[in-house]
């Protein structure tokens, strides 16, 4: 599968959005060492506490997707080993939630890519059901259906769906410019010299 954001990290589509691109809250990241995900956005409002939107929003989600869940940074396991196979055999690429989440070293096993707030055991309740494809807020940030959110070791970045194409571009540029000065750098360059930065 292409990756949705051209392999580029999160750290370097921020710095090429031209401030078109979100920082989500680093107390929102990688439940487990490794996690890497970048795709479009299928939101998901729900209730802390709560996890019955999540198991809809799997049955629901087209193959591809990203799911984004507002749940209010809620102390509750919203999400686990069950879910998370639920979500590959549906062809979903990974979870960013405003919640907790539990089973992280099971979904390390599976590749399962999982962001959020908190780890924890506390259990929840499956009465609400959720709204689908709304705007959510996560880890400060709105995020709208079909947004790029892209995930990794450095946090969780958000490219709303009308800039990814130029803030793609723009990442392009900035890695290919990167490789030149991490080039002139191996061969002695200072940092103060390719930058032209003043020494003192």
């Amino acid at each position: 599968m292409t990756d949705a954001a051209r392999g580029h990290s999160t750290a370097t589509l921020y710095e090429a959005s031209a401030s078109r691109a979100h920082a989500v809250d680093p107390s929102l990241h990688a439940a487990w060492t490794g996690a890497r995900v970048a795709g479009p956005a299928f939101t998901v409002q729900g209730i802390g506490g709560d996890n019955l939107a999540l198991h809809r929003a799997v049955a629901t989600a087209p193959a591809g997707s990203v799911l984004v869940a507002d749940l209010q940074g809620a102390r509750h396991g919203h999400w686990g080993e069950i879910l998370a196979v639920a979500a590959q055999q549906r062809g979903i690429l990974g979870l960013v939630v405003d919640g907790g989440v539990r089973d992280t070293a099971e979904q390390a096993e599976l590749g399962f890519p999982l962001f959020a707030r908190h780890v924890t055991v506390v259990g929840t309740g499956k009465d609400h059901t959720g709204h689908f494809g709304v705007p959510v807020r996560v880890g400060d940030v709105v995020v709208r259906p079909g947004d790029l959110v892209v995930g990794d070791a450095d946090g969780v970045v958000v490219v709303p769906a009308e800039a990814v194409d130029e803030t793609l571009d723009r990442a392009d540029a900035r890695v290919t410019a990167e490789q030149r000065a991490l080039q002139a750098i191996r061969t002695g360059v200072t940092t103060l010299e390719y930058y032209g930065l003043p020494a003192c």
